[in-house]
């Protein structure tokens, strides 16, 4: 199983990571925005008054095919997309890249919409509609059928992979972070979430994409007005500061100061990876996945369905991030550290360094710096070494067994593994050792302890139960919305007679994944997600004259409500 792991986390680090410096992915990403963005002639910029209109059900026909409105498309392709990756990838853009992280989040969002719009309109227009009525689509649909048949391998690689993403990081991980959040704030076991979180998912996903569409229709906006609100109150609670903000974002994204994460010298690059990878993560534009949920809108109209897909981005990054981003810049978490406890576990990655080492990120500290070997801890206090957690230095640390000072002695071998011993050199279990410091936050905790401050005036400590809440809600939608994103795959590889076995392994892998990390499973799932936009970016591109067509045919059409069309045939107030 560790070999099994780190192969996976090598194939992960490749496909998102590699070169370290400028990832290929993150440049074919951004790349292919920029250039579907001009060829479509900046399409989110001039129709975005007509997204509007179509999301608001003007043009809805009841008599086209399909299983589901425009807006329960939408909303079904948010309620996946806007995740942990609106409260947790906002704070890790900042904790590493800082303030300016948020605004190369912007700018990938304008390029992630007409990404949107163009995998959309593709989606729809090559769907299948089965036997029974219901609507099949997604990029290996237009792959299969734009491409050519000699593509067709591509598109099962795509399918695929979507599947596998589809268990990790649209399940498992939402799972765990849920299940983990509730432990930690609310003392619940992890299997009674897993069990109450799965069955939810399960009664939702079993009733197929229409009762997913009108959950979602709910669940979708309900969850981002809560988090939206309580950042709207904090802005509002600090409004003088807000025109500051922005200040601090427009010169840190061109002359940047790392986060408290970051290494020491960061530079433009470094900030802008930072955005571009973590806006990418959240709205997950050209990854190929909201295609199959935009696939099912009941419309003739394939670039009516674009438009209204392109909404996405700007509603995930545009709002939720940014209210992330603001809230934590507003209340200066971003570059402090918080006093905590936590035990010498694994999954706390707690690096020790010779005490005159670099404090920097871990993929910039040298062999040199890192201490391998036997100290001593006297009455709470580390001899000779320096403790690292989260990329950043504990400060004012003291080492605790049952909340008493420790004395005894630790030993870290090459790997970084910590063994600990009493003073009388028996082994003593990491789980019951205990450091106490000050830390640096990142991902759901920074943005837990932002919203904590921020809301004191109000709810006094209890602020961050709005993140916790969110995290519940955002993490449950995504994973009903995943669901369907796997089953439309699984569909296409082995038929309709696959979906109900897989269904049931989803619903199972929810479970499990509350209760444990499954690192391998989330590992398999970000590298398979890597695998998935590769296929879909070159499709977008070759597939582009086809779009520019659809899009120039569409507009130049006159496009009458469907009110409006009613009263034409029967006169005023015909309901028909």
């Amino acid at each position: 199983m560790e070999t099994l792991k780190n192969l996976v986390d090598a194939a992960k680090s490749f496909i998102w990571e590699y070169p370290p410096q400028l990832p290929f992915l993150v440049v074919l990403l951004v790349g292919t925005g920029v250039f579907i963005t001009f060829r479509m002639g900046w399409v989110q910029i001039r129709k975005f008054k007509h997204s509007l209109g179509v999301i608001s059900g003007r043009y809805d026909d009841p008599a086209d095919e399909g299983d589901i409105t425009h807006f329960q498309a939408l909303s079904a392709a948010l309620s996946a997309t806007v995740g942990i990756g609106n409260i947790a990838g906002v704070a890790t853009a900042i904790h590493y890249g800082g303030p300016g992280a948020l605004f190369w989040m912007w700018v990938t969002a304008i390029f992630g919409m007409a990404l949107k719009y163009t995998e959309c309109t593709l989606s729809h227009f090559y769907r299948k509609i089965n036997p029974d009525g219901s609507a099949s689509g997604g990029p290996m649909y237009y792959i299969e059928k734009g491409l050519g048949r000699r593509w067709k391998p591509i598109a099962i690689l795509f399918a695929a992979c979507a599947v596998i993403s589809s268990f990790g990081q649209g399940n498992a991980i939402q799972a765990f972070t849920v299940a983990d959040s509730f432990r930690a704030d609310l003392g619940i076991p992890q299997w009674v979430t897993g069990l109450i979180m799965s069955s939810l998912v399960a009664l939702v996903i079993i009733g197929g994409i229409k009762r997913i569409g009108k959950v979602a229709s709910k669940l979708a906006p309900g969850m981002m007005i809560v988090y939206v609100t309580g950042a709207v109150i904090i802005l509002l609670l600090n409004i003088e500061k807000v025109p500051g903000t922005f200040v601090l974002i427009f010169k840190h994204a061109f002359t940047p100061t790392a986060g408290i994460g970051g290494f020491a010298g960061a530079t433009l690059v470094w900030t802008l990876m930072w955005g571009v990878k973590r806006g990418l993560f959240s709205n997950e534009a050209g990854q190929g996945s909201a295609p199959i949920a935009h696939a099912a809108a009941k419309t003739k109209w394939s670039v009516r369905e674009g438009t209204v897909a392109m909404i996405g981005p700007f509603i995930d990054t545009l709002v939720v991030c940014t209210m992330t981003g603001l809230v934590i810049i507003i209340m200066g978490t971003w570059n402090q550290k918080r006093t905590e406890t936590v035990n010498f576990e694994a999954k706390n990655a707690i690096l020790v360094l010779k005490e005159e080492g670099r404090v920097e990120m871990d993929a910039f500290i040298d062999d040199e710096d890192r201490f391998v070997g036997t100290f001593p801890v006297e009455e709470g206090q580390a001899q000779g070494v320096v403790f690292v957690r989260r990329d950043g230095g504990i400060e004012e640390d003291e080492i605790l067994l049952d909340d008493q000072p420790f004395t005894g002695s630790f030993s870290v071998d090459e790997e970084g593994t910590i063994s600990i011993f009493d003073q009388n050199g028996l082994g003593v279990s990491n789980s019951l050792v205990e450091i106490r410091g000050r830390m640096p936050q990142h991902s759901s905790p920074l943005t837990a302890w932002s919203f904590q401050l921020g809301l004191k005036p109000i709810l006094g400590n209890f602020g961050n139960y709005i993140v916790t809440l969110a995290v519940f809600l955002f993490a449950l939608s995504t994973a009903i919305s995943w669901s369907y994103y796997g089953d439309r795959s699984i569909q296409y590889l082995l038929g309709s007679r696959a979906i109900k076995p897989y269904k049931l392994v989803y619903c199972i892998v929810h479970f499990l994944g509350a209760m444990f990390s499954l690192e391998v499973v989330w590992g398999f799932g970000d590298a398979a997600l890597g695998l998935m936009a590769i296929p879909n970016l070159i499709a977008l591109i070759a597939l582009s004259k086809t779009t520019a067509h659809l899009t120039k045919d569409y507009f130049s059409r006159e496009h009458i409500p469907y009110k409006k069309q009613l009263e034409r045939i029967s006169g005023p107030g015909f309901t028909g």
